[in-house]
C-alpha cells in the first residue's frame, strides 16, 4: 500500500514545513517537512536550506518510502487506507525501528485491532535531551489522538 492524500496531508500538517533547519521537540535536527535525512542519506545539519517548499515535497516523497516500507513489511494483516495511513504517519514521527518492536504492531497482527488503536496514544512522550526524561507533549498527544480516530474510521 501507498499513502493516500489525506494521509500526506495529515503528516504535512502535523510536521509543518520548514525551509530552514531546526532542532525538533527531541533536539534532532529536521528540515522540510520533519525529514531528518537527506536523499544521499546525509543528516540533517545545522545552517541547512531548502530552496523552495517543492525541493521540501520531493524530500518528503522520497522520505516518505521508507516509513510506508515499513509499515508494510511489518503489518501482517490486511488494513484499510485509513489504517495504514495513521500507522505511517506514527512510523514516520517515531521510526520504522520503534515501531518493529513496539506492542501496537504485536497486538495489530493478532488480530486486536481495538488494542492496536489505543496503543497510539501511549506515543506522546519524547526524551526531553537535557534531563534525559520521558515527558509528555501536548502536540503528541493530539497527533496520537487524531491518527487513532483515523485508524478507527
Amino acid at each position: 500500500m501507498r499513502l493516500s492524500d489525506i494521509g500526506v496531508q495529515l503528516i504535512k500538517s502535523f510536521e509543518g514545513l520548514r525551509l530552514n533547519a531546526y532542532k525538533d521537540s527531541a533536539g534532532v535536527w529536521t528540515i522540510g517537512y520533519g525529514s531528518t535525512k537527506y536523499e544521499n542519506g546525509k543528516a540533517v545539519k545545522p545552517g541547512d536550506l531548502l530552496s523552495s517548499s517543492i525541493q521540501a515535497d520531493k524530500l518528503f516523497e522520497h522520505t516518505l518510502t521508507r516509513y510506508e516500507d515499513a509499515v508494510n513489511e511489518g503489518v501482517k494483516i490486511i488494513l484499510t487506507q485509513n489504517q495504514f495511513d495513521a500507522l505511517v504517519s506514527l512510523t514516520y514521527n517515531v521510526g520504522p525501528g520503534v515501531m518493529s518492536n513496539s506492542t501496537l504492531l504485536k497486538k495489530l497482527n493478532a488480530g486486536d485491532v481495538t488494542g492496536a488503536a489505543d496503543q497510539f496514544l501511549v506515543w506522546n512522550k519524547i526524551t526531553d535531551p537535557v534531563s534525559h526524561e520521558k515527558i509528555s507533549i501536548n502536540a503528541l498527544s493530539k497527533r496520537r489522538f487524531l491518527e487513532r480516530k483515523l485508524f478507527l474510521t
